[in-house]
C-alpha cells in the first residue's frame, strides 16, 4: 500500500492545493477564536462580598480629548463642494506622506464617503469613577458612534492593577458625526483605497484608560441630588418607527463634594441620536451633546437662559432604538421662536441647550431627591447572542465583532447600584418598549408570537432614580422586540412597498429575547447581593 507521504509527493498539484485548504481552514479557525476567548465579565461585588459597611460615597470625574489631528492626514480635494469623496467626479486626496493609500479621517454614519475636513467642537472620553464599601467602578461616555465589545476588554486589559478598578464600563453615544471607531463606515471600494484607522482607535482607547485612571486619582467623598425631567417629545425628538413609545425622561445625578455646593460631575441619561447635522456636515462635533454639557456647566445665556452648575457634565446614551432621532423634529430657539427643521448647527446648539436648561432646572426644583444612600455595588454578566447570518459570517472571520461561539457572539450586560441609583447597561440601541412596555405584535410580523421581552426592563430595577444606558461595552445594532421583527411581507402597519428602518442595522431577531433575559438575570444577581 502506498505510503501517505509517497502519495503526497506523487500527486504535488493534489497535495498542494490540500495543503492550503488546511491552511485557509486553520487561518479561519484563527480569526473565529476572537481576541479575548475566554474571557467572561462574571462579576458580582457588593457590601455582602467584601465584608465592608458603606460610609461615605467617593467620586471623581476626569476627561480626555479624543479629536484626531487632521493635520495627521491627508489633504481632502472636494471638486464639487458637497462633502463627500467621489473620485468618479473628480475627488482626491493629496498623499502627504506618499504610502500611496488615502488617510483620511472618515466621519461615521450616512454612508462611508465622508472624509472629515474640521473640527467644530473637541470629542471627548469622560469618566466618572465611584467607590464605597470596598467596591470601586468607572464609567465611562464616549463621543464616539460605538465601540465592539473586544475593545472594552482591551480596554480593561489596559488598566493598572494597582488602581484596583472592579469594573469599567464604556457607553458610547453613537454619535453620528465622529470618527468611525467600528470599521464600517472605513471601507474604500475604488482606488485608492482606504481602510479602518487602528491608530485612532490605539489613541482612542488609551484616552479611556487615562480618563479613568485620573478619575479614581479624584476620588473625594461626595453627597448627591437626583431629579428626573420630562422632556418633549414634541420639539426635541421623533421616534421614526411604530409603536411609538418614548422615554421622554431626563434622569439626572449631581454629585457635590461633600458639605457643600461644589459640583464635582452632574450625570445625564436620556435616549436620542446625536445627529442633527445630518449626512452632509464636514466637521467633526459631538452634536447636541456638545451644547447641552457645556450649558450645565458653565449655563446658558440670557435671556431666557441659566447659570450653569460648575464641575463636568457627562452624558450617557439612553434608548435610541425606534428610531430616536431629531431629524424629523422641529427644535424651537428659546429665545426668538424660529423653527430650526433643517441639519444645522443652530438647530443643533438650540436642541442642547433646551435641554441644559431643562436639566438645570430639574436640578433646581423643589422635587429634586436628596440621595441619602451610599452603597456601591456591581453585577457583570457576559451573554451569548445568535445574530443573523451575515453578521455571523462576519464575526467568523474577524471582520466585524470578532469571535465566533458555535454560531453566536459574546457580549455583556451590567447593573450598578450607586446609592439610590440603579443602573442598567445594553449593548446596543434598544427598544424603548423593551424597558417602558407597549411591545406589540402587530399584523404582518415575521413570527407569530406573543411579546417575548416581557416584563418590561425598568419594572425590574429597584432605587429611587433609574438609569438604563445604551452602547455600553458593545455595539449590536438596534435591539428590536422579537415579536416586531419585519422582513417579509405581508409586511406590519400596512406597508405595502418596503418594511419599516430597523431590520438591517440590527444583530438579528434573537437579539432582544437574548439581552432581555441577561439583564433580569443581572438586575436579579445584584438585587440578591443587596439584599433587595
Amino acid at each position: 500500500m502506498e505510503s501517505f507521504f509517497a502519495f503526497f509527493r506523487r500527486h504535488k498539484i493534489i497535495s498542494g492545493i490540500l495543503i492550503l485548504i488546511l491552511l485557509f481552514v486553520g487561518y479561519l479557525g484563527y480569526r473565529s477564536i476572537g481576541p479575548w476567548r475566554f474571557y467572561r465579565a462574571d462579576l458580582i461585588k457588593s457590601p455582602a462580598t467584601t465584608g465592608m459597611k458603606p460610609e461615605m460615597l467617593r467620586v471623581g470625574v476626569a476627561k480626555r480629548d479624543i479629536t484626531p489631528d487632521l493635520s495627521l492626514y491627508d489633504k481632502f480635494i472636494d471638486k464639487n463642494g458637497n462633502n463627500k469623496y467621489e473620485p468618479a467626479k473628480g475627488d482626491y486626496f493629496e498623499d502627504t506622506n506618499g504610502n500611496g493609500k488615502v488617510d483620511a479621517v472618515w466621519i461615521a454614519g450616512f454612508g462611508n464617503t465622508r472624509p472629515a475636513q474640521g473640527v467644530h467642537d473637541p470629542l471627548w472620553a469622560r469618566a466618572i469613577a465611584f467607590e464605597n464599601n470596598g467596591v470601586r467602578v468607572v464609567m465611562v461616555s464616549l463621543d464616539s458612534i460605538g465601540m465592539f465589545h473586544e475593545k472594552i476588554i482591551g480596554i480593561r486589559k489596559m488598566l493598572d492593577p494597582a488602581l484596583k478598578i472592579d469594573h469599567l464600563m464604556v457607553s458610547c453615544l453613537h454619535d453620528h458625526e465622529a470618527p468611525d471607531t467600528m470599521g464600517i463606515w472605513s471601507v474604500g471600494l475604488e482606488k485608492p483605497y482606504y481602510r479602518f484607522d487602528q491608530k485612532y482607535m490605539d489613541f482612542v482607547q488609551k484616552a479611556v484608560v487615562d480618563a479613568a485612571t485620573d478619575a479614581v486619582n479624584n476620588l473625594q467623598p461626595a453627597e448627591a441630588q437626583l431629579a428626573e425631567v420630562p422632556v418633549g417629545p414634541d420639539g426635541f425628538m421623533d421616534d421614526s418607527r411604530k409603536p411609538l413609545v418614548y422615554d421622554n425622561i431626563i434622569r439626572c445625578a449631581r454629585f457635590m463634594k461633600a458639605g457643600t455646593n461644589d459640583t464635582i460631575g452632574t450625570m445625564v441619561v436620556w435616549g436620542n441620536h446625536p445627529e442633527t447635522l445630518g449626512g452632509d456636515n464636514p466637521l467633526l462635533t459631538s452634536d447636541f451633546s456638545h451644547y447641552w454639557r457645556e450649558g450645565v456647566e458653565n449655563g446658558v445665556k440670557e435671556p431666557n437662559g441659566a447659570p450653569g452648575l460648575g464641575g463636568m457634565c457627562l452624558y450617557f446614551q439612553g434608548m435610541v432604538g425606534g428610531l430616536m432621532t431629531q431629524l424629523h423634529t422641529t427644535v424651537i430657539d428659546r429665545n426668538t421662536g424660529q423653527e430650526y427643521r433643517e441639519d444645522t448647527f443652530e438647530k443643533a446648539q438650540a436642541l442642547g441647550e433646551n435641554l441644559a436648561i431643562e436639566t438645570l432646572k430639574g436640578l433646581r426644583s423643589d422635587k429634586v431627591i436628596k440621595m441619602t444612600g451610599s452603597e456601591v455595588a456591581v453585577a457583570a454578566k457576559s451573554i451569548f447572542v445568535r445574530p443573523k447570518p451575515l453578521f455571523s459570517f462576519a464575526g467568523f472571520i474577524g471582520l466585524v465583532h470578532p469571535g465566533w461561539y458555535w454560531g453566536k457572539a459574546k457580549s455583556e450586560v451590567d447593573a450598578f447600584r450607586i446609592g439610590d441609583i440603579e443602573m442598567l447597561t445594553v449593548p446596543g440601541e434598544l427598544y424603548p418598549e423593551i424597558a417602558e412596555g407597549g411591545i406589540e405584535t402587530p399584523a404582518g410580523q415575521d413570527f407569530a408570537i406573543s411579546p417575548v421581552e416581557v416584563p418590561p426592563l425598568r419594572s425590574q430595577m429597584q432605587g429611587k432614580i433609574t438609569m438604563i444606558m445604551g452602547l455600553a461595552n458593545d455595539e449590536i445594532g438596534y435591539i428590536i422586540p422579537k415579536s416586531q421583527w419585519d422582513t417579509k411581507r405581508p409586511y406590519a402597519y400596512g406597508r405595502d412597498k418596503d418594511p419599516q428602518y430597523g431590520e438591517e442595522n440590527s444583530f438579528g431577531p434573537e437579539a432582544a429575547p437574548a439581552i432581555h433575559a441577561g439583564a433580569l438575570a443581572v438586575l436579579k444577581e445584584l438585587h440578591q447581593t443587596l439584599g433587595k
